[in-house]
């Protein structure tokens, strides 16, 4: 009887760490999708052509599925370009329901491609813990983003300036940021 029971406490206990090993995983994978669902849910916050109270937001394992209602067939897209932006990201699953189908026209198209880079870039200083997010303002222009405000070192500056240039869109970064000592 001995030398039957070593066998299956052996399988228990592998069996045992083999569960733990893979919660362990789960836990983490729950955790990214949470971190990505908030970032998604305040980037559509900080956009001011959409209603975030209007989408869903619902992540499993960085795919990201938007539910509920949109405008206008521009805005079911940007949604799904400012999400796509957000890192841990791999998809978009856009559900969204359009409720007008009117015409765009490119002005239009512009000022939201330009709505979406000033509200990437700005949740993208808003979550490095190395910027003072909240201290600087971003405005888009056809491509060129002015930064604007206060920040505490060189080094600071230099990184809000290459998150604002690593953006999808942009094509030119200018620096209005002073140094507050």
């Amino acid at each position: 009887m001995k030398f039957t029971m070593k066998p299956v406490v052996l399988a228990v206990a592998l069996t045992t760490a083999s569960l733990t090993v893979n919660a362990g995983d789960s836990w983490k994978d729950s955790a990214k999708d949470a971190w990505i669902d908030g970032k998604a849910e305040t980037t559509l916050l900080f956009n001011e052509h959409l209603s975030s109270f209007d989408i869903n937001t619902d992540v499993k394992d960085g795919v990201v599925m938007l539910t509920g209602k949109v405008e206008r067939e521009v805005d079911k897209a940007l949604a799904t370009e400012l999400i796509m932006s957000l890192d841990g990201v791999t998809d978009v699953n856009n559900e969204l329901t359009v409720v007008n189908q009117n015409e765009e026209d490119s002005e239009i198209m512009d000022d939201l491609k330009d709505s979406k880079v000033e509200t990437v870039v700005k949740t993208r200083l808003l979550f490095e813990s190395e910027v003072s997010g909240l201290d600087i303002e971003v405005e888009a222009n056809k491509g060129t983003v002015t930064l604007t405000g206060k920040v505490d070192s060189e080094a600071e500056r230099d990184l809000a300036i290459a998150i604002a240039k690593r953006t999808n869109d942009v094509k030119n970064v200018i620096d209005k940021l002073q140094i507050v000592s």
